[in-house]
């Protein structure tokens, strides 16, 4: 914490700070200035009074610093001198404030800051949470597949149409809340299947244009469904798209569960 010398200007504790914008901020702060309105003599005074502390313990003072220092005094200068005198009464316009690009330098130091301490919040609560590794599928996991179908064929299928999907966005994307869940995209193949009431090639389940949460989710929930031997998978050969079957009993929508 600052104290406050007999004379009343605060005594600045020599600390670590990150530059000397950085510097500038402390010192505002800790004189309750608008940054808009800054007292360049006071802050002048107390910035070079530092710079003199950090000398005095033979500390190693950045070039930086020293930069800032002769920024100051020359607005400092330039503020103590006299208005020019306008010879056209019409122009009105005010000179320009020798503060204004310290100002901007400030505002966009403190925008940096708010944004480095919004980002290590964030990284702090992500520290709370446990991401739970890969797990390899259990080999005797009951998927209702046709013969000659592998996982490989599943893997193969699921890469072909997530590739399709990330080719179809733009580059930049907005990180939105999930709008795709198993249990709802199990809903939907089930639907699907009932009102085709024939094999439906895995790719058709899907528009021109699939983002990838939709591909990801859909193929989980029809894994799933096979799991639960709701659908078979079938593939008349390698170079056709996976079909899914109904199975016989399997389209009762009532019965769906995605644990």
């Amino acid at each position: 914490m600052d104290k406050t010398t007999s004379t009343g200007q605060p005594l600045i504790q020599v600390s670590d700070f990150e530059g000397p914008l950085d510097l500038l901020l402390h010192l505002i702060k800790t004189n309750e200035m608008d940054i808009y309105d800054i007292r360049i003599s006071t802050i002048t005074s107390q910035y070079l009074t530092y710079l003199h502390q950090m000398q005095t313990l033979q500390l190693d003072v950045a070039g930086e610093y020293f930069v800032m220092a002769a920024n100051l005094m020359a607005i400092k200068a330039k503020l103590l001198l006299p208005k020019p005198q306008t010879v056209d009464p019409v122009d009105d316009d005010e000179p320009d404030d020798p503060r204004t690009d310290l100002v901007t330098q400030l505002v966009e130091y403190q925008r940096y800051q708010r944004a480095a301490a919004e980002l290590k919040d964030r990284a702090l609560l992500r520290q709370q949470h446990f991401t739970r590794p890969a797990m390899p599928v259990p080999a005797d996991t009951p998927l209702t597949v046709a013969p000659g179908v592998t996982v490989l064929d599943l893997q193969a299928t699921l890469v072909r149409l997530a590739h399709r999907a990330t080719v179809a966005q733009p580059v930049t994307q907005h990180v939105a809340t999930e709008h795709f869940t198993i249990k709802d995209q199990m809903q939907t193949v089930l639907r699907r299947l009932t009102r085709l009431r024939h094999p439906i090639a895995f790719d058709r389940l899907f528009g021109r244009s699939p983002v990838l949460d939709e591909v990801v989710t859909t193929f989980l929930a029809v894994l799933e469904l096979a799991r639960q031997r709701r659908v078979a998978l079938h593939q008349p050969s390698r170079l056709l798209p996976l079909e899914i079957n109904a199975v016989k009993g399997g389209l009762d929508h009532d019965a769906i569960s995605a644990d």
